[in-house]
């Protein structure tokens, strides 16, 4: 079963291990330097919660969200767009280059939503994504789950969010 578990010391080296295809290197963090985004965002205001995800006991991705991000690269900035204060962000997705293609990546995106809406932050409108204008998979996949584009372009990825 897909579900998904917290990242700690029992995990991270598993989860540090995954990677995504060469050819998709250019569309999202390594997981070592998002973990350690995450771990260093927190305490400033905003809030990160890594998690890898499973099938059964087998690691085959990771994600992460945050909330309250004043910039999309985890730190806290004034002139940061507005859609991204005070709502929850899907920061990371990846799924490892050998689990893509088989749902793992469509079952964690609804996870993180359903985590999302269990307000561990409080309740918001909107939950943030952003991507690489390049990667049509993760437009369309993040499309599918009714997020929007809103013709904002920050440090060269497409915004997209979702109302809750």
């Amino acid at each position: 079963m897909i579900h998904l578990e917290k990242i700690n010391s029992n995990n991270v080296w598993d989860i540090v291990d995954l990677k995504v295809a060469e050819d998709q290197e250019s569309f999202v963090a390594s997981n070592s330097d998002s973990i350690i985004e995450a771990y260093t965002t927190i305490g400033t205001g905003c809030t990160a919660f890594p998690f890898g995800v499973y099938d059964d006991e087998e690691p085959v991705g990771f994600l992460m969200i945050g909330h309250n991000m004043a910039a999309l690269d985890g730190v806290c900035e004034e002139d940061a767009p507005d859609v991204v204060k005070h709502n929850y962000l899907f920061w990371r997705l990846m799924v490892d280059e050998k689990y893509q293609g088989k749902g793992y990546g469509k079952a964690a995106i609804k996870l993180a939503l359903d985590f999302i809406k269990t307000w561990p932050c409080g309740e918001e409108e909107y939950c943030v994504i952003t991507y690489e204008p390049e990667n049509k998979a993760a437009k369309n996949l993040y499309a599918s789950f009714g997020f929007a584009e809103t013709g904002e372009i920050v440090d060269d990825e497409v915004v997209a969010v979702l109302k809750l």
